[in-house]
């Protein structure tokens, strides 16, 4: 039946009801994450080099909300799977959330270090047991409905609320007249919708899947009226990968073919960097350059530069009293006014130091890259979605700063591709064995 991939129902009555407690705790965590306590608040200041402060980080009821989804969540994973639950936590990733915390030892600001850190054990926790428990086809049903609705409220929103749009007297007028629906800044609506399409487009109904089109053209027109540059740079690229990944990833001829493109093309883009080194380092000198990112990201590589190896921290590069790691790297006060690094994979750097950083790129791009080599074999579109995701939101952090961003949108959405892709891969090796059988 046409557009089934949005039913909610699918499995028996029993196992419904088994569901129902873990399901409604992932509800709530998503309506926490993509909603969250201050929709249509007022615009938070902005500084001219494009940082939103953020306000809410230690609001006590909102900390209390996330511990208390977090109970139900254990909860309902223990009871379904008993200790075995602790599997869906990859070594890797908990690794990385073990450097986070013991980041604290060396912070200038421990206090902060833990209380952020604390945050985070608990949301990527939550996003891994909630799908391992409910499952990853499941999980992603609710949390396409979950962003259908906040598209529509988005939609509803322009007419009837004044800040669903950038206002003037911000301080970028850049920003004026962009829509921005019930989030702080253009550019978290932007990404939402961006990845709000990709869930949408990608269903095993394929060109009958009508309700996921027109869904996926709602949330494209709004992405549109963000203006948000980014998101609409890379959707096109993620739909691009996740459809070669599709048509591609079920024979190994294919897949070799496909990769073996894409390396020319990597080596292509390195000869290009090589010969214009002059230029690209001339342009990142220039402040001005890619919105004010460029002298935040010069700024950062200084700091690696004088602390390779530990960094200032988990989560102190902004609101933190004052003390951000740039200090002293940037003229200027604006640096206070900076709310992140405009790249994940440099303020990873900054914030967790080398040894963090390459245990977040061995949890974060290297294991899920091993996962996506295995042969998508029953030629469903989920596996290509999580692709398609994955290319999303690792080219996002080249331009804006996702990976371990507290409850941020888009790490979120990263965590929750990660965990669908780990339920994923199991099948595929059941799949395989399978195979090998007969």
């Amino acid at each position: 039946m046409a557009n089934d991939a949005f039913a909610l129902t699918g499995v028996s009555r029993g196992a419904l009801e088994r569901q129902l407690l873990p399901s409604v705790a992932f509800v709530g965590l998503l309506l926490l994450v993509f909603v969250g306590l201050d929709a249509f608040s007022p615009p938070m200041p902005v500084s001219q080099f494009g940082g939103v402060t953020e306000t809410s980080r230690g609001d006590a009821l909102r900390q209390i909300l996330y511990l208390s989804v977090f109970g139900l969540i254990v909860l309902g994973a223990v009871q379904r799977l008993g200790l075995a639950a602790i599997r869906a936590i990859p070594i890797v990733l908990g690794l990385l959330l073990v450097w986070c915390v013991a980041s604290a030892f060396w912070a200038a600001e421990p206090g902060i270090v833990l209380r952020r850190a604390g945050l985070e054990v608990i949301l990527v926790l939550s996003i891994l047991l909630s799908v391992d428990t409910i499952g990853a086809e499941r999980a992603f049903r609710l949390w396409r409905v979950v962003l259908a609705v906040i598209l529509a409220v988005n939609w509803i929103s322009i007419p009837l609320i004044a800040v669903a749009k950038h206002l003037p007297g911000e301080i970028d007028p850049a920003l004026v007249g962009n829509w921005r629906g019930l989030y702080g800044h253009k550019n978290i609506a932007g990404a939402v919708c961006a990845i709000t399409a990709l869930l949408f487009l990608f269903s095993r109904n394929g060109k009958y899947n009508w309700i996921g089109i027109a869904v996926a053209l709602a949330a494209i027109a709004f992405l549109v009226m963000t203006r948000s540059k980014t998101s609409l740079g890379l959707l096109p690229l993620a739909l691009a990968a996740g459809a070669i990944y599709q048509l591609n990833w079920r024979d190994s001829l294919s897949r070799a073919i496909v990769t073996a493109a894409a390396l020319l093309l990597l080596a292509g883009l390195i000869l290009f960097v090589i010969l214009d080194a002059g230029a690209i380092a001339h342009m990142l000198e220039d402040p001005a350059e890619f919105t004010g990112r460029a002298a935040i990201w010069a700024a950062e590589l200084h700091y690696i530069q004088d602390h390779p190896l530990l960094g200032a921290g988990f989560g102190t590069f902004a609101d933190n009293g004052g003390q951000s790691p740039l200090h002293g790297y940037i003229n200027g006060s604006w640096v206070e006014a900076v709310s992140h690094g405009h790249n994940g994979y440099l303020q990873l750097w900054v914030t967790v130091g080398g040894v963090g950083f390459v245990l977040a790129l061995g949890a974060l791009i290297l294991v899920p890259l091993l996962s996506f080599w295995d042969l998508n074999f029953d030629g469903s579109a989920f596996k290509p979605l999580l692709f398609g995701m994955f290319v999303f939101l690792v080219l996002h952090n080249v331009m804006e700063s996702d990976f371990l961003e507290g409850d941020g949108v888009t790490w979120a959405a990263f965590l929750l591709m990660l965990a669908a892709l780990r339920t994923q891969s199991g099948r595929s090796a059941g799949l395989l064995q399978d195979r090998a059988r007969y």
